[in-house]
C-alpha cells in the first residue's frame, strides 16, 4: 500500500464524478485534464476512488508522470477501492477530513462535471475563498456547458442580495481542460 506523505511538486486537486456521466466528452475531458496536469510538471490530489471520472483523470495523470495522491476515507475505501494509479493514498476517517486533507495538500482545484459529491467539494472551496480563508484558485471545466447551471445560479444569489459580485472574482470557467489548466496558473502564477 503507498505511503501518506505529501506531494514533492504543486499540485491539482481534482474535483470529479464517482461516475462517468452520459456524455463521453466528459471522460475523455478528464484524460486530457491528467495529461495536461503531468505535462505541466503538477501532481493530482483527487477523491482517490477507482470509479468514473476520478479514476480517469488519475490514470492519465499518472501515466503522464504526475503523483497522483488520492485521498479516500475509510468507509468508501471498503465499497469502492482505491484506484490502482495512486502513487500514494491518505486514508480518511470521514468525508470532512478528506475535504480537508485534500485541501491541506492542494496549490489549486479544478472540478470537472460531476454529481452532488463534486459540486459540494466545489462550493466548500469557493466559500473558504469567500470567507479569506485561502487564495487558492478555483477552476470550473464547463464541457458542453455543463457547469451553466451552476453559473446561472450564482447570477441569481447576486440579483437577490445573497452575495456579493466580487465572489465571481474568485472563480474562474474554461470551455476546455487546456483552458482550464490555463486559468489556473495565470491566477496563481508558476505554483
Amino acid at each position: 500500500m503507498p505511503q501518506d506523505f505529501p506531494p514533492k511538486r504543486p499540485a491539482i486537486c481534482v474535483f470529479c464524478g464517482s461516475s462517468r456521466g452520459a456524455d463521453p466528452a466528459y471522460a475523455a475531458g478528464a484524460r486530457q485534464l491528467g495529461r495536461l496536469i503531468a505535462g505541466h510538471g503538477f501532481d493530482l490530489v483527487f477523491g482517490g476512488g477507482a470509479i468514473g471520472l476520478m479514476d480517469e483523470v488519475a490514470a492519465s495523470a499518472h501515466e503522464a508522470g504526475a503523483s497522483v495522491t488520492g485521498v479516500l476515507p475509510d468507509f468508501l475505501h471498503r465499497r469502492v477501492g482505491p484506484s490502482r494509479h495512486v502513487t500514494q493514498i491518505v486514508m480518511t476517517g470521514s468525508m470532512h477530513e478528506r475535504k480537508a486533507r485534500m485541501f491541506e495538500l492542494s496549490d489549486g482545484f479544478i472540478a470537472l462535471p460531476g454529481g452532488i459529491g463534486t459540486f459540494e467539494e466545489t462550493v466548500e472551496m469557493l466559500t473558504w475563498a469567500q470567507l479569506e480563508l485561502h487564495a487558492k484558485p478555483i477552476v470550473l471545466v464547463n464541457i458542453d456547458g455543463y457547469w451553466d447551471p451552476f453559473l446561472a445560479m450564482l447570477d441569481k444569489m447576486i440579483v437577490e442580495g445573497f452575495i456579493e459580485k466580487s465572489l465571481l472574482t474568485m472563480l474562474r470557467v474554461a470551455p476546455t481542460p487546456e483552458d482550464a489548466i490555463e486559468e489556473l496558473i495565470s491566477l496563481a502564477g508558476p505554483i
